[in-house]
């Protein structure tokens, strides 16, 4: 299909009038079978850089996605606008199924999956049977993010791509420095990847970082912001335990407000339960962790508060780009204090195993062998060493790189640990300097005098926009010049509408 003609099939196929900044050249690119990585604001819809190929291409297109619940909505949407054969392959598909999907797949133009489902021999076998004509990795910045320690299958996807026959690939992120662009490319072995970088900052978001003096305060400033601002709001925790107390404490303080909290300790179903809620305005304020946000379509979110600092800018930048998707004026607010540097650090550093752990590790697998004794599976890692799922994965992902681990099977090789040692070792201490790095840039951000967006900004694009309305805390940010239209219309200023009270007027029944 020649340029000329993708204005008639965006409008055909997805009733869009015109494409956004960026769209139309990725997708060109990608139509004339080049290698590319897309970098576009948040909210700028870059799962239209996929999705329109995936209409236009005679063949199937994978996508891979970080997220059950993010897949789960997009074919819903797809489905919706008419796009029927697409499937999302995940955990929530009963086994049967998931069987007669995969033994259909060729009925299929557009697959989602995540990239642990990939690396399955069995299902790469599905995969190598049909006519793969592009290849996918959406919030691509998890591979750089997430690949080294938390999500190691993402360093392999390169690995699919050469099963696939070399499909062209479309990378596509809204946060990706330099150095994270580079990360991608180099890790997904593309390096004639053709790069689109468009400007990343958010001009209808105001900045506000305030410092205080405990988590008490913070509460009271919450509690604060969502009495007085009946918007849909989200609030991050890097704790599990704290996002579940905040929301019980904000459900007792605000009894007109519906607060959930959301995390991955929790049940998956639950988790898409609550997800869908909020979605549809009948939960609107949600203290969570980052497993909560990536790839969330809903345009009216006002407030993201961050109770606690987030490990690196690009994640901040990830979490609050998730306000005001419509284009109406939003706010980000950062509540620190002194207390929460120290946690943060000590959240880093137990990312990632210690040099101890590597040594008993290597000693526990040498016992074993020379006492005949079995191993435990490398999924066991954590078991055996009494450590975090994370830090087990960075291990498995170390050991499979020196051919130590292969298929989940163990291949030892006593004459070659001093030498994995070493290299592991090296390569933990440069990923600790690294996430050290960002974390120290995230803290000098937070404690700059200077404007807030530029500097937050910087690291990404030279140039930045006007804000839309009010800039950010340190060029003179005033919430009495903060107007959002609320959820729902109230009948009184002090009584606002609840999500059953809107649900009853809707059908005009008493609630039972």
């Amino acid at each position: 299909m020649r340029i000329i003609h993708l204005e008639e099939a965006l409008y055909r196929h997805f009733n869009y009038d015109s494409f956004r900044q960026g769209q139309k050249e990725i997708i060109s690119d990608v139509l004339h079978g080049k290698d590319v990585l897309g970098v576009l604001p948040t909210g700028s819809g870059k799962s239209i850089c996929y999705q329109l190929p995936a209409k236009l291409v005679d063949g199937v297109t994978i996508v891979v996605s970080p997220l059950i619940s993010l897949m789960i909505d997009q074919v819903k949407e797809l489905k919706a606008a008419g796009f029927k054969d697409v499937i999302a392959l995940n955990s929530f598909l009963p086994f049967i199924e998931q069987q007669r999907v995969l033994n259909n797949l060729d009925s299929y133009r557009l697959i989602y999956v995540s990239p642990e489902w990939l690396q399955k021999r069995k299902h790469q076998n599905y995969l190598k049977q049909l006519p793969v004509k592009l290849f996918v990795v959406d919030e691509a910045h998890c591979i750089s993010q997430w690949g080294h320690e938390f999500r190691p299958d993402y360093q392999r996807l390169h690995e699919v791509i050469e099963a696939l026959n070399h499909p062209p690939v479309l990378a596509l992120s809204a946060t990706a420095t330099p150095d994270v662009q580079a990360d991608i490319i180099q890790s997904l072995n593309k390096p004639a990847m053709k790069r689109h970088i468009y400007p990343m900052d958010r001009n209808n978001i105001a900045f506000c970082v305030k410092e205080v003096d405990n988590d008490q305060e913070k509460l009271e400033r919450i509690a604060e912001l969502t009495k007085s601002y009946f918007v849909p709001a989200l609030i991050y925790f890097t704790s599990r335990q704290t996002a579940e107390e905040t929301a019980l404490s904000l459900s007792a303080k605000l009894p007109k407000r519906n607060v959930a909290y959301y995390h991955g300790g929790m049940e998956a179903s639950e988790r898409l339960r609550i997800q869908q809620q909020f979605m549809n305005n009948q939960i609107d304020i949600i203290c969570c962790t980052s497993a909560f946000g990536m790839g969330i379509n809903k345009p009216d979110i006002r407030l993201v508060i961050h109770y606690h600092l987030p490990l690196q800018i690009e994640s901040y930048i990830q979490e609050v780009g998730r306000a005001g998707r419509d284009g109406e004026s939003s706010v980000g607010v950062i509540l620190y204090h002194k207390g929460d540097f120290r946690l943060s650090a000590n959240m880093v550093k137990n990312e990632l195993p210690s040099i101890e752990v590597i040594d008993q590790l290597i000693a526990t697998i040498l016992t074993c062998q020379s006492t005949q004794v079995d191993l435990p599976s490398p999924e066991q890692l954590h078991i055996l060493l009494d450590i975090n799922e994370g830090a087990a994965r960075f291990i498995q992902r170390q050991l499979q790189k020196y051919g130590l681990i292969r298929d989940s099977e163990w291949f030892i090789d006593e004459k070659k640990w001093k030498y994995v040692r070493e290299g592991i070792v090296q390569y933990l201490e440069e990923r600790q300097l690294y996430k050290n790095d960002k974390l120290n840039e995230l803290y000098r951000w937070v404690q700059t005098g200077k404007c807030l967006r530029q500097t937050l900004y910087q690291p990404f694009q030279d140039e930045f926009g006007e804000p839309t309305e009010q800039c950010c805390s340190n060029c003179g940010f005033d919430w009495n010049k903060w107007v959002p239209e609320p959820l729902f219309k109230m009948p009184e200023a002090s009584s606002p509408l609840n999500w059953r009270i809107k649900l009853q007027k809707t059908l005009n029944m008493e609630e039972a």
